[in-house]
């Protein structure tokens, strides 16, 4: 039986649960339903372009409330470097979407929708880099985790 001061299994438990629903959140969103938006023909750009802004929108608090669930059970369970690296990159990367490229990104979508001229950028394709890099560290994380939970360790 486990001391009393150790936490048990559930920490690791939850970062998978709470690692694999984002992970599944970001390829559901970004990978699967924004590519299909764009292929459906009654669907005008514009309309398209704000519909994705304001999906976007909602993901980023969706995640911002994952990455403090996450955090949450990090600090209460057992914080281990590797789980504070984890959760510090998935940060950086999640700061980085909500505070460059996400308005760098609103920005354009109002220039369609207005009939603007856009210059070639690379916030979209930094966006989705980020976002193969925080699905892949996510699904790390959570593999790395359900490793250790099969070894028994804490």
């Amino acid at each position: 039986m486990a001391p009393a001061s150790a936490p048990g299994p559930w920490p690791r438990l939850t970062v998978i649960g709470l690692v694999c629903l984002w992970a599944g959140l970001v390829i559901g969103v970004s990978f699967l339903a924004t590519p299909v938006k764009f292929g459906a023909e009654g669907l005008d750009r514009p309309v398209a372009l704000d519909i994705g802004r304001i999906t976007f929108a909602a993901l980023n608090i969706a995640e911002w409330g994952l990455a403090a669930l996450l955090a949450l059970v990090v600090v209460l369970g057992a914080r281990t470097q590797p789980r504070l690296i984890a959760m510090l990159a998935i940060i950086v990367i999640l700061l980085l979407q909500t505070s460059w490229l996400l308005p760098a990104l609103d920005e354009r979508t109002a220039m369609v929708i207005a009939g603007k001229p856009l210059e070639p950028s690379i916030h979209h394709m930094a966006y989705g880099i980020l976002e193969i890099a925080k699905v892949v560290a996510l699904i790390a994380w959570a593999g790395l985790e359900a490793r250790l939970v099969a070894r028994g360790m804490r």
